[in-house]
């Protein structure tokens, strides 16, 4: 048997892309949405694999809320950079299957690990 259990938060941030020839070069913000996904083969004696109020929680600690992300990081912020480094952070912690980075209502990268 497994699950996964799915957590999502938002954080507030500017980026601009560098080596990129378009609008995105320039200084610009999202409010971007994080999914991660979190495997989960047993559960406890209350039936809960990981309390979702533990992994959002240690969700947040990692979100770079309110800061210009190219500061932040030493890697060109795009969602795909954004979604693989969260999931490091997270992994560290927790089973992760994947990480979804979402820059706006219909725009997202997903990072997992291959098997």
């Amino acid at each position: 048997m497994s699950w996964t259990l799915r957590v999502r938060d938002k954080f507030s941030a500017a980026h601009y892309l560098r080596e990129y020839q378009g609008k995105c070069e320039k200084v610009h913000g999202h409010t971007f949405q994080v999914e991660v996904a979190v495997a989960v083969t047993a559960l406890d004696r209350t039936g809960i694999g990981y309390d979702f109020t533990e992994i959002k929680a240690a969700l947040a600690s990692v979100l770079p809320d309110h800061t210009l992300l190219n500061e932040a990081f030493p890697f060109n912020p795009s969602a795909e950079n954004l979604a693989r480094h969260l999931y490091g952070e997270l992994k560290k912690k927790y089973p992760v299957e994947s990480v979804t980075v979402w820059e706006s209502d219909d725009a997202s990268a997903t990072y997992a690990e291959d098997d």
